[in-house]
């Protein structure tokens, strides 16, 4: 992978890379990188989904590459992390006052005393800690913060007021931050970062021509976040409370007014995909776009006064966000639906016991945007444990934007895994299983197999399900029936519950999506991955089926190139939970009939690691036995 890498980095021909767990695929990016930083081709960009892997990288990997080839490089190479602007403390929004009540709705602080207090303590804690920082970097905050007193200290990008103007911009901990990188060999950053960098001409990163995307299988719905805007009751609230302030009564009532109704709409609209926009919905969002644009206008954006020039900054940026946003979705609506290029939806969240509603812009796709704003500036390297579906890399190219006729040049390749999958572990298909009903529910049958199975083992169980509502129920179904302890997502912080089940092997741990990818458990521990049904999306997830929509509008198989795409990646990253070091051992267990009966489930079964496959239950069991003898003996 080394070799291929440095390769890559010479011809300027990009590369995928699958490398499995333990193959030491961070080693092998870094070290041409390195090599290619030091011949002054740096700074070299890696980009990665996750904080742990960023702290990897920065904290152990890279010191002890330094300290290892200080010998044959030119000189000792230099290493930043480098994360959003919103992500350090923002001094003059503390020292001059723009951390106020307008980022906190005052009915909250009104009905909860309690939380005003803690946000106040919270933000007290903050200031003080603003005097011994060195870096303002919020991950140093030990106890960690709530966003919304986060908030009070920090802005955003747009918020920002910039260095020239800002009294304290040469202490800038985000200009520090910025300028550490420019000088710094190897910059690691998040693929959010990545995407701002690429998609809105922000220039946050050094000018590069060299990337490593870690973690590339999650980067395609990383991107799509980014480019997704949405309005919501809350940020057109703290929109309208920081221009009552700048804006004339008239300008203030006409926003007020804007607002209410639309907000008032939202409230009363069916949630889903938006394919049409009713003439009353479209009346009342331009009405707020057009609100918002005359406030935006109206307020100076250059006072002298640096207090006044940091609240006019917030709420420009605020009064631009709800514009630009309305602008998209309104615009969206002009083409032909078989021709649109953003998706519109309506979605309902749960938040602090309440439900609110957000209307959604998101982009159909990001291939493009990856071609024409990424992969057309920088030679890419994108590696990640699971990027083969199906066998090949077919499906992540498309994704990505890799493939068609204008598509760049790039190439393939899978280093294998350091484990011996077909000796080492056991996929069992519970095909005698009937299949899972559409209500997300386990059948009575499969919590008997579940019980089979962890009875068998005694524990060491991570349980992997479609819905909380799945885990929760058959936690609850597992206490009255095991006599080995059962831990479910959301008793605890998931970090604490995955920290308690790797330190206790007869416990067996339940949960849905980020248990999914999140959990690095090597050891008896784990030795049995139960997934209690094939993840397909949601059927009514609005951006997936708008995709599988529009591939079968040209003649595809939107069902195989989105549904069965999305499932396959998830069923690698849960069966890659299994093996994690070379003396692991242990079973992978699918409830889910259709993975062996259904046209797909070879597809399915080919996107996964090359374990033992079977779908005699009784051999399962009998494995589990074997193995839960070995563990236990002295």
């Amino acid at each position: 992978m080394a070799e291929a890498v440095s390769r890559a980095f010479d011809t300027g021909e990009h590369l995928a890379v699958q490398a499995g767990t333990g193959t030491g695929k961070s080693l092998a990016y870094l070290v041409p990188a390195l090599a290619k930083a030091a011949d002054e081709r740096g700074p070299v960009v890696v980009s990665t989904a996750t904080i742990a892997l960023q702290r990897q990288l920065v904290d152990r990997d890279l010191p002890r590459l330094s300290a290892a080839l200080a010998e044959v490089l030119p000189r000792e190479p230099s290493f930043a992390l480098l994360k959003g602007r919103s992500n350090y403390l923002c001094l003059n929004k503390i020292h001059n006052g723009a951390a106020d009540e307008t980022d906190t709705p005052p009915q909250e602080l009104l009905f909860e005393p309690m939380a005003a207090s803690a946000l106040g303590r919270d933000v007290a804690r903050l200031t003080e800690w603003a005097s011994q920082t060195r870096t303002g970097d919020r991950d140093e905050v030990k106890p960690g913060v709530p966003d919304r007193a986060w908030s009070q200290v920090s802005v955003s990008a747009r918020e920002c007021i910039g260095m020239a103007r800002c009294p304290f911009g040469t202490e800038c901990f985000s200009e520090k931050a910025r300028g550490k990188a420019g000088l710094s060999d190897i910059v690691v950053t998040n693929h959010a970062l990545l995407a701002i960098d690429a998609i809105a001409d922000a220039n946050v990163l050094p000018e590069h021509e060299l990337l490593v995307v870690d973690e590339a299988h999650e980067l395609v719905d990383r991107v799509t976040g980014v480019a997704t805007g949405e309005l919501t009751a809350t940020m057109l609230g703290v929109a309208t409370r920081r221009a009552t302030r700048l804006v004339g009564p008239e300008l203030t009532s006409r926003l007020d007014a804007a607002v209410a109704v639309f907000t008032s709409a939202l409230h009363d609209a069916e949630p889903g995909r938006w394919d049409h926009l009713d003439d009353e919905l479209g009346t009342y969002l331009t009405s707020l776009r057009d609100a918002a644009s005359a406030a935006r206008e109206s307020i100076d954006p250059a006072p002298r006064d640096p207090q006044a020039a940091a609240a006019r900054t917030e709420a420009i940026a605020a009064l631009s966000e709800v514009a630009d946003t309305a602008t998209r979705i309104l615009v969206s609506y002009q083409l032909p639906l078989t021709e649109r290029h953003d998706i519109v939806w309506l979605d309902r969240e749960e938040s602090r016991g309440s439900v609110r509603s957000i209307l959604r812009v998101g982009p159909l796709s990001v291939a493009g945007l990856l071609r024409t704003r990424l992969f057309a500036r920088a030679t890419a390297v994108l590696t990640s444990a699971t990027l083969t579906l199906g066998g090949n890399f077919t499906a992540m190219a498309g994704a990505w934007g890799l493939s068609g006729e204008d598509a760049p040049q790039w190439r393939g390749l899978d280093v294998g895994s350091p484990f011996e999958h077909a000796k080492c572990g056991i996929l069992y298909i519970a095909k005698h299983l009937p299949p899972p009903g559409r209500d997300g529910a386990g059948s009575a049958e499969q919590l008997d197999e579940i019980e089979a199975l962890i009875s068998a083992l005694g524990g060491r169980t991570l349980g992997l399900f479609s819905s909380m509502r799945a885990a929760r129920a058959a936690a609850e179904a597992m206490r009255e029936r095991l006599d080995t302890p059962v831990l479910c997502q959301g008793e605890d912080g998931t970090a604490a519950l995955v920290e308690r089940f790797a330190k206790q092997p007869a416990t067996s741990l339940f949960g849905t999506l980020s248990l999914w990818q999140g959990v690095d458990v090597p050891g008896p521990s784990l030795s049995l991955v139960l997934i209690d049904r094939i993840p397909f999306p949601r059927p009514d997830d609005p951006l997936l089926t708008a995709r599988q929509r529009a591939i079968g509008a040209r003649g595809g198989n939107g069902f195989m190139a989105v549904a069965a795409n999305h499932a396959a990646l998830l069923l690698a990253q849960g069966a890659g939970r299994l093996l994690r070091s070379t003396d692991d051992r242990g079973v992978v267990a699918v409830l889910d009939s259709r993975m062996a009966t259904a046209r797909y489930g070879g597809y399915l079964r080919s996107s996964l690691p090359p374990y033992w496959t079977t779908t005699d239950a009784s051999r399962a069991r009998d494995a589990l036995s074997r193995l839960r003898t070995h563990l236990d003996a002295p």
